[in-house]
């Protein structure tokens, strides 16, 4: 493949995933540490894309203190590093699942970013940011980075490159928002606080999925746990439920359906075909303590036992 991609991911983190059969708050609790990944959204697409066989070169901020596991990973995945270097350590966020599948996240701080630094960040990413097919813009931003100066510097990427794929949440979802991406990723929860009310069912859901479509988004998706994902584009809406399986982590899961609906869309692949990859790749993901896709022919098989088909053949099921 030929088309240049890109990640970005401003506030990565070291990613310690556990399990534990219930979470007593206020007690000692006996976690089963599943292992420490280097990680982030942007870099968590960037190793599915890998896997599929895509070159992708991530940027981003990375704290000097504890940048080694994330320059192993790019050395040993091919990733490209295009990373900058600043003062401090990278975050640590706890991630812990329960039996009952439901995950319990602790993001503790990290580094800060100065003024000068996004400055110089901004400004050189334009004179590069056009070479590339498609961008992916994810996670949460960093201390130091205003949400206005975040939000210009989005304009203008859009403006910069033909696709931009963006995965927010809280403020920064709602300004990036604001500059009409190609592809938004929201999960349900995003998606009420965008929308400032609750959204109790799938034709709610899809309801408001449209209106942001209207507005002038290209893709909207909507993830939706364990009852799959809603795609809205210009054919029209998509559900796509997966099969149930055995949680160990759901950390991940919606970077790995990034990953998917762009891989789909890179290689120019039918709405049916990409949301059914997207979908079997967060399954495979939830199956495993870490990010990546080691084995291809499962992950053909999975894509086979996903449930999809258009909204006008579901309705008669959806709960309104």
């Amino acid at each position: 493949m030929n088309k240049r991609v890109a990640t970005i991911t401003f506030n990565p983190a070291y990613d310690l995933v556990g399990y534990t059969s219930d979470l007593q708050y206020g007690h000692i609790n006996v976690v089963n540490t599943l292992g420490l990944h280097a990680g982030g959204k942007g870099i968590n697409v960037a190793k599915i894309l890998t896997s599929l066989g895509v070159d992708v070169t991530v940027f981003g901020f990375l704290g000097k203190e504890n940048q080694e596991a994330f320059k192993s990973l790019f050395i040993n995945t091919g990733i490209i590093d295009r990373f900058r270097m600043v003062e401090g350590h990278t975050r640590i966020n706890v991630k812990l699942t329960t039996q009952q599948g439901k995950l319990t996240e602790l993001n503790f701080s990290g580094f800060k970013i100065t003024k000068n630094e996004w400055e110089d960040f901004a400004t050189e990413s334009f004179t590069f940011f056009s070479q590339f097919d498609m961008i992916c813009v994810s996670g949460s931003l960093p201390e130091g980075l205003l949400i206005s100066s975040f939000s210009e510097w989005m304009q203008q990427l859009c403006r910069s490159c033909p696709f931009i794929v963006f995965d927010s949440s809280r403020d920064a979802l709602v300004a990036g928002i604001h500059t009409k991406p190609s592809l938004i990723k929201p999960n349900r929860h995003e998606l009420e606080i965008w929308a400032n009310r609750h959204l109790p069912t799938i034709k709610d859901v899809i309801a408001t999925a449209y209106t942001l479509h209207h507005q002038g988004i290209e893709h909207v998706v909507v993830s939706l746990g364990d009852e799959g994902a809603i795609w809205i584009n210009s054919n029209g809406a998509w559900i796509a439920k997966p099969p149930s399986c055995n949680v160990i982590s759901t950390v991940g899961a919606g970077d790995a359906m990034v990953g998917g609906l762009m891989y789909g869309l890179l290689m120019k692949k039918s709405s049916e075909y990409t949301l059914r990859l997207a979908t079997a790749l967060a399954v495979l993901t939830v199956n495993q303590s870490n990010v990546g896709i080691t084995n291809l022919a499962a992950l053909y098989t999975m894509m086979e036992r996903v449930d999809l088909c258009p909204y006008a053949m579901h309705k008669a099921g959806v709960k309104s």
